[in-house]
């Protein structure tokens, strides 16, 4: 009977929450968690479980994929699973990390599955099967069968058909094929022009992915005038991270006043963003949010004013729709005070 290896992170791993998510690499015999759903739907016996905690693996990616790497060494793998992920941004990374070493180094097949709003998707989908899930684990269920519908065709030796037609993320690979109408493409195109111009609804044989595209902003005239607001996506925040900004995948942003401050000392500010070492932030947070190069500016008349507060999140794993939000949220405090332009400081 074929094998099959089931990557999970510590949450769906029966390990814990939040409090968790620094768990280092484990490797169980068996079925644990969503393995025992898959046990059912796919044509494989799955031997063992991964778990790993999803900070682990962001915070310290190089050491979680050696070290799964090293569990996986001798064993019998047809075929490796990881997720679903749903819409968890730090989980569906973290899946696709593993699967692209497991693919890469090893040469087995894989298969995950994400949310469409999971920044995962466009990091990996050119790169594996990443099937379209749901937003939440109410949808786990129907995620783990689409999974295996998928994993079954690989275990049987058979070609996957389409993203159209086996619900995953399409990779940008072209094939041709025989169609079974045998109708040519002169009288499909045809066809759809027809309804083009009559109204009707058609489906395009080529679609073009929609980009999202943001007019530039004007130039700011009188610089030396000027209201300027710093935001980062760095992670900057006081010590004690009163709103509670997560260290991936943000939901949330702060807004902290520095009316008073020529600089952000280490001790009374710290970065919580998982995606770097800390070290530096922690010890210097102007090297993020620059408020002492920023004061100075302001002192020599290279621009007007600095407005008093400035905002942070964190930008790794954070999805569109979240940063969309949360810009929305922003902009009005930003207009309340009448600021001109805005530093976007990343990492």
């Amino acid at each position: 009977m074929k094998k099959a290896i089931l990557y999970i992170n510590q949450f769906f791993g029966q390990i814990g929450g939040e409090e968790k998510a620094g768990m280092e690499p484990v490797i169980h015999e068996g079925h644990v968690g969503p393995a025992m759903q898959f046990a059912k739907e796919i044509n494989a016996e799955i031997t063992h479980t991964i778990i790993c905690g999803d900070n682990f693996m962001g915070s310290n990616t190089e050491e979680a994929v050696s070290r799964i790497m090293e569990m996986l060494e001798g064993k019998e793998i047809d075929l490796f699973l990881a997720g679903p992920a749903f819409q968890a941004g730090r989980y569906g990374v973290a899946c696709g990390t593993i699967c692209k070493a497991v693919k890469e180094k090893l040469g087995i097949p894989v298969v995950t599955s994400m949310n469409v709003e999971n920044p995962g998707v466009e990091m990996f989908k050119k790169e594996m099967y990443v099937l379209k899930g749901g937003h939440s684990a109410a949808k786990m269920r129907a995620d783990v069968k689409a999974m295996a519908k998928v994993a079954n065709k690989i275990l049987a030796g058979e070609e996957v058909g389409s993203a159209e037609e086996y619900g995953y993320f399409a990779r940008g690979i072209r094939r041709q094929v025989w169609r079974e109408d045998g109708i040519p493409a002169s009288e499909r195109m045809i066809d759809m022009l027809v309804k083009k111009l009559n109204g009707q609804p058609f489906q395009t044989e080529l679609p073009i992915p929609k980009i999202d595209r943001v007019p530039i902003a004007p130039a700011i005239k009188e610089l030396g005038k000027a209201r300027i607001a710093l935001l980062n996506t760095g992670g900057i925040v006081p010590v004690d991270n009163p709103d509670r900004i997560q260290s991936a995948s943000a939901t949330r942003w702060g807004r902290y006043d520095v009316s008073n401050s020529d600089d952000l000392k280490g001790g009374e500010y710290k970065t919580i963003h998982a995606g770097f070492d800390p070290a530096a932030a922690d010890a210097d947070p102007d090297v993020i949010t620059p408020i002492d190069a920023l004061r100075k500016l302001e002192q020599e008349g290279v621009y007007g004013s600095l407005h008093p507060y400035f905002y942070t999140t964190v930008g790794t794993g954070t999805t569109e729709a979240e940063a969309q939000r949360m810009a929305k949220e922003i902009i009005p405090y930003l207009q309340g005070d009448h600021v001109d332009g805005v530093i976007m400081v990343s990492t």
